[in-house]
């Protein structure tokens, strides 16, 4: 079983929603979770945030971060996995931002990854060096982030919570 297959059965047996926020990774991270069968019942929705200006109106990444310590930042990766949660309703927000190169971005290195997590007990980030091109960059962040879900899951009992009906998240397709 992929990690992706792991992570959508893990958050369909625990009757739990997914949505992600994703600069470095332009879709890549719902890609793998939608080639998942059965993703429609815990994949809530995401928003690829390549600018500024998006992580901000449709984030609410604060603007003033932005400006001080630019998108490559652990905060701002928080911020965006918030936003997500929040503008969807999903019960976890997943986020990325880095430098995928070839050139180092705002004094960070290339291969320099921000994971935002959100939902599961508050909101954190976690910071990545990886090593490779553009495309192993991405890949490499997709993954983190499947098996940072899969670690923060690991607490969480399976089982749906109180008010989900049986079988579909709420808001999900019938």
């Amino acid at each position: 079983m992929s990690r992706s297959q792991d992570v959508v059965a893990a958050l369909l047996g625990r009757g739990l929603t997914i949505a992600t926020a994703e600069s470095l990774t332009a879709g890549l991270l719902a890609a793998a979770l939608a080639d998942v069968p059965g993703a429609s019942g815990t994949l809530v929705g995401g928003v690829v945030a390549y600018r500024n200006d998006v992580k901000e109106r449709l984030l609410g990444v604060d603007p003033d971060r932005l400006a001080r310590h630019g998108a490559v930042d652990p905060m701002v990766a928080a911020q965006m996995a918030e936003g997500a949660r929040r503008a969807t309703g999903a019960d976890i927000g997943v986020a990325t931002t880095g430098v995928a190169g070839p050139e180092p971005h705002q004094g960070r290195a290339v291969g320099t990854v921000y994971l935002g997590f959100a939902g599961l007990g508050g909101d954190t980030a976690e910071e990545l060096h990886l090593a490779g091109d553009r495309a192993a960059i991405r890949r490499g962040t997709v993954d983190a982030v499947l098996a940072g879900v899969l670690r923060r899951l690991g607490d969480v009992p399976e089982g749906r919570p109180e008010g989900r009906p049986e079988g579909r998240p709420e808001g999900g397709p019938a």
